[in-house]
């Protein structure tokens, strides 16, 4: 059985994931049955919790502004960034994506005037990318739309004690 999923489809039951197409087991599919209910459940909350939110405040992003997620970290990154500017590797590292993501990602957001490239000064072989003020305006737009889904979708469902939870256990995870 062929597993595939939507970013907000349900996850498939861990008896599921592992099937060829005529319901044998393939290389791990019996590690799943070696978690405990409990870490099933949480790492499949996790999952789908991360998807459905993710999905749900990138379609507002597009909606509202004709901005996916990796236009807005481009440009939220260059905006916070010391004179509006980063070399293109160290926009690679907020952005999440690869040096070719990278360059069309910038490439379109040059043509549409939200930001520009332009040489090193103090290395000829980099390029830096500068955030425009037209991408500025758009941005901070941006921020006001994307905190406010943020907040509706994950910060209103939780007690300050359990953010302070969440940002501690997230935390590990990151660290």
């Amino acid at each position: 059985m062929a597993i595939h999923l939507s970013p907000i489809s349900p996850l498939p039951a861990p008896a599921d994931v592992g099937l060829d197409e005529h319901g044998g087991s393939t290389c791990g599919a019996d590690d799943w049955a070696r978690l405990s209910e409990h870490e099933t459940n949480a790492w499949h909350g996790f999952l789908q919790a991360h998807a459905e939110i993710q999905v749900e405040l990138e379609h507002e992003l597009q909606t509202a502004h004709q901005l996916s997620f990796s236009d807005y970290f481009a440009l939220l990154a260059l905006e916070k960034a010391p004179g509006g500017q980063l070399r293109m590797h160290d926009l690679a590292k907020p952005v999440r994506l690869t040096r070719s993501g990278l360059t069309r990602l910038v490439e379109r957001l040059e043509r549409i005037g939200l930001i520009e490239r332009r040489p090193c000064e103090d290395d000829a072989r980099g390029t830096e990318a500068r955030i425009t003020d037209a991408g500025r305006l758009l941005v901070h737009a941006a921020s006001a739309t994307h905190l406010a889904g943020v907040r509706r979708r994950f910060l209103e469902r939780f007690s300050p004690a359990e953010l302070q939870v969440l940002a501690e256990q997230f935390g590990r995870l990151a660290g």
